[in-house]
Order: structure tokens, then C-alpha cells, then sequence
């Protein structure tokens, strides 16, 4: 059995669709609040997995900049406390973190081994959770994703397609850059890197984005193009749309290592949209 915390967010529901034969359970804030780190460590020791998935996280970046010590609690504190329930077990740890932990200078795509800054408090505390995991010296997978999206929760194609309802031109960022992902993507790779775990793949930390790199403009182009939505996007700078929370500009992740590794290629993103589309549909 693998252990999954998180039931609801967009990688936990998409976990389940893709089980396949394997058998998951999946704890929700009912059963395992990651404001009480202690509580899921017990969880881990209480269930006696196969396997961990931590699909669950702080993720509202703007409300981070006021929140940081429940964010560090949740994206730092409790991780830290699952992988190390995890190596005292001694079964595999798999995480999913964010490119927000890199500062987001240059136009490179980041390796996973360069060096991090966090621009925010979101980035800081999901950092200071990757931090944690690799401390508890067990074996472990830090999946590093960006811009994830589905037919589930909020995110950006729903945020668009709910907007379009009511416009019919919206100005969006056009100087960030980054690899939008399908959640159902990432998920497939966390199960597959569970079994090679299980196999005894050591782990590592690795990075998983939908191709190609695109802007914030030219992903809701394409939604709207797509879902046959006849809304005008002018492209505008990250200045020009303050935020609470500063964003990276560069976004970039390099997924070649997890291609060597594990064999797993970065989707489309354009035809991951499609299938979300026609599921929202």
C-alpha cells in the first residue's frame, strides 16, 4: 500500500485516477493535518506503507507573504517529519516541490543541483521542506514541478475559462516563463518512481514540467483557442501586475536528469490541455 497525503488538491485526486493495480490510500485534513507534523509522522508509523506520497502543501503564494510560519509548518516542519517516519521505516519518501525555490534570474533552464534562492515566503518554506527531507537521511524523491493544472480545484485554465464568461479581453504576464503542467502528468511520474524505489532506485531530487516553455500569455491563448473562447490577450510585464507575493521570471526547469533516470519524458502540455478541456466539459 502506498500512503498519500492529500485526497482533494489537484495531484491527489489525479493520483487516484492512475493508480492502475496499485493500491493507494489517501489521507485527507480529517485524517492527517500538516499543521500538526507530529500527527503525520504517527500516520506513517500507524499505517506502515510501502511507500509515501506527500501530495499535499501550503500552495496560496500571495497569502504566504502574511501566513509564513503556517506555510512553514505545512511545506517545511511536516515533510520533515514524514520522510523522517519514512527512513525510520526504512521506505522510500517522494515529495513534490516547486521551481519557486530558484530565484528566477537568467533565461536557462534550472538544473536540479543549481543554486536556489526563493524570491517569497511560498519558495522559502517549500525550500526549507526539501531541506528537511534530505536531512532525515532516508530514501527519498523531491519532484520539483511548475504551473500545475487540471480539471480540478484552482488553477490557472479553470481561473481563465471562468474569467472568459464574463470578458472578452484580458492582459496577462507575458515575461515569465515556465513549463505548464498537467497534474495527471505528475502523478504518473510519482508512481513510477515509486516502483523504482520499491526496486531500490535511490531517489534524488529531480525536476518534471510540460513542454514547451511558454508564457503566462501564451498559455491563455492556447486555453482559450482551444475551448473555442473568442477572448483578446495583450501581453503585459510582471511589473505592470504587482503582487503580494514577487514571482520568478524565469521558470525554466531542466527535466533531462529525470529522462536519464527514470525514463519519464515531459508531456505536452498542449495536448494535456485538451484532455483537461474536454473533462471540464
Amino acid at each position: 500500500m502506498i500512503l498519500v497525503f492529500g485526497s482533494t488538491g489537484q495531484v491527489a485526486t489525479e493520483l487516484a485516477g492512475v493508480a492502475g493495480s496499485r493500491r493507494l490510500l489517501c489521507l485527507g485534513r480529517a485524517q492527517a493535518d500538516l499543521s500538526d507534523p507530529a500527527a503525520c509522522a504517527a500516520a506513517i508509523m500507524h499505517h506502515r506503507p510501502r511507500a509515501v506520497i506527500n501530495a499535499a502543501a501550503y500552495t496560496a503564494v500571495d497569502r504566504a507573504e502574511t501566513e509564513e510560519p503556517l506555510a512553514h509548518t505545512i511545506n517545511a516542519r511536516a515533510p520533515a517529519a514524514m520522510a523522517q517516519a519514512c527512513a525510520r521505516a526504512g521506505v522510500p519518501f517522494l515529495h513534490v516541490s516547486t521551481d519557486y525555490v530558484f530565484g528566477g534570474q537568467g533565461t536557462t533552464p534550472h538544473l536540479p543541483g543549481a543554486p536556489t534562492a526563493p524570491l517569497n515566503a511560498y519558495g522559502r518554506t517549500k525550500l526549507a521542506g526539501e531541506e528537511g527531507i534530505r536531512a532525515a537521511g532516508g530514501a527519498h524523491m523531491i519532484l520539483r514541478t511548475s504551473w500545475v493544472f487540471s480539471a480540478h480545484g484552482g488553477n490557472f485554465v479553470i481561473t481563465m475559462l471562468r474569467l472568459s464568461q464574463t470578458r472578452d479581453a484580458l492582459s496577462v504576464v507575458d515575461d515569465q516563463i515556465g513549463g505548464p503542467t498537467p497534474a495527471s502528468g505528475i502523478a504518473d511520474a510519482l508512481l513510477r518512481i515509486s516502483d523504482a524505489m520499491l526496486d531500490g532506485h535511490h531517489g534524488g531530487t529531480h525536476h518534471y514540467t510540460g513542454a514547451p516553455d511558454a508564457s503566462w500569455a501564451d498559455f491563455a491563448r492556447e486555453t482559450f483557442a482551444q475551448a473555442g473562447k473568442t477572448v483578446s490577450v495583450t501581453g503585459i510585464s510582471t511589473a505592470q501586475y504587482p503582487t503580494p507575493a514577487p514571482r520568478p521570471l524565469n521558470s525554466r526547469l531542466d527535466c533531462a536528469s529525470l529522462k536519464d533516470s527514470f525514463d519519464i519524458s515531459q508531456p505536452s502540455w498542449r495536448g494535456a490541455l485538451t484532455d483537461v478541456l474536454k473533462a471540464l466539459t
